[in-house]
């Protein structure tokens, strides 16, 4: 048994069933690359996302934020938005405020529906901000008034294939 390296949370992915992967493009973030101040609390703008290279099945989409580092015990939730149809393959910067028809928000770990911008305590390590497009095998359906939790629930028996980008941001 070996023991968990307690100075990270561990990438939370690695606690599901294993799926294969397609790729997840940015304007905005990059992949191990300081957010921008638009991605940080105050500003909250949902950044750029592009994808491609998922499975032909693919029957709908979500596109979470998680940060795996909040000190929680449970990390912290940022966005969760729903029902994008298997034809939209692009987000553009903001599109929390304005999501496409059909799309449902969840709230988030802020208390508010939409995207909540980065905001580690001051002084935290850099903290990992997971921007998921998960390929789902039928639309994920759930009150607008649900938790993350059981939207993440949904996610994770209906997705068939899933792309992240991991940003960072530390706060001082």
């Amino acid at each position: 048994m070996t023991s968990l390296d307690r100075t990270r949370a561990p990438w939370p992915y690695d606690f599901l069933p294993p799926l294969p992967s397609f790729t997840v493009a940015s304007n905005d973030v990059a992949d191990g690359a300081t957010l921008p101040q638009a991605q940080v609390a105050g500003q909250d703008v949902s950044p750029h996302l592009a994808w491609s290279g998922f499975p032909a099945e693919t029957a709908a989409f979500a596109v979470t934020c998680f940060d795996p580092d909040a000190p929680t015990g449970s990390g912290w939730w940022h966005w969760m938005l729903l029902g994008l149809d298997a034809s939209v393959t692009e987000l553009p910067t903001g599109a929390a405020a304005a999501p496409p028809a059909g799309a449902v928000q969840l709230r988030n770990d802020s208390g508010a529906v939409g995207f909540a911008g980065a905001a580690p305590p001051p002084g935290d390590p850099d903290h990992r901000y997971l921007f998921a497009v998960h390929a789902l095998k039928a639309p994920v359906e759930v009150d607008p008034g649900s938790s993350m939790a059981v939207g993440a629930f949904h996610l994770t028996f209906n997705a068939i294939a899933r792309a992240v980008i991991a940003p960072v941001y530390r706060n001082g």
